[in-house]
């Protein structure tokens, strides 16, 4: 596991200005050659800090509903499923989830029907109370802090440092902050794993 030096952090903000950028123009703006860019970018993206390359829509320009604040009050059991099923939810654009529990969302939805959109992005039977807010203006401005930016165990959560480790499972790579935690992770996949497998036969 390697640590986040400045040049990363360099790159990573240019890339959350316009993820289009051409390599040879990152390259002059952190003193890289534009194959030694690649190169971090590709490395970045095994790691797991780049998952993807998105496009930033204008809403505004487009038609296509009623840009909404959603705030719901999730009953303790289903915040796992609501959140899941928000996460693809085509007219969802940007989902929070609170430590509490409560779900926050910004959508597009028909405005002459809001609470029918509502009932068919989520069961409202697992929600104790909701409120609807139309949006004014929206704007999403990602940034790179270097000081709070670090990568996260996959078993435990905690913070991954330069003592931690990684390691590919299931064709996935995932980090650890310690060796206990990877030991227990690679237990839970063996045996999720071997439990698929007698299911199978």
């Amino acid at each position: 596991m390697r640590d986040l030096d400045k040049t990363d952090l360099q790159i990573l903000e240019l890339l959350a200005e316009d993820a289009r950028r051409p390599f040879s123009d990152i390259s002059d703006d952190v003193g890289l050659s534009a194959p030694a860019v690649s190169d971090r970018i590709d490395r970045l993206r095994e790691e797991g800090i780049i998952r993807r390359f998105t496009v930033d829509l204008d809403q505004s320009t487009l038609s296509g509903g009623t840009p909404v604040l959603v705030r719901l009050s999730v009953r303790p059991e289903f915040v796992d499923e609501v959140r899941d099923t928000l996460r693809v939810a085509d007219p969802v654009e940007h989902l929070f989830v609170s430590v509490d529990g409560e779900v926050t969302f910004h959508a597009r939805l028909d405005g002459d029907a809001t609470r029918t959109a509502l009932n068919e992005l989520v069961d409202l039977s697992q929600v104790r109370d909701y409120e609807v807010s139309l949006v004014e203006s929206a704007e999403w401005t990602p940034t790179v802090n270097g000081t709070g930016f670090a990568l996260e165990c996959a078993e435990c959560g905690n913070t991954v440092t330069s003592e931690g480790e990684s390691a590919r499972i299931g064709g996935s790579l995932y980090h650890f902050c310690c060796s206990s935690c990877l030991g227990r992770f690679e237990s839970r996949y063996d045996r999720l794993e071997a439990g698929a497998r007698s299911g199978d036969d």
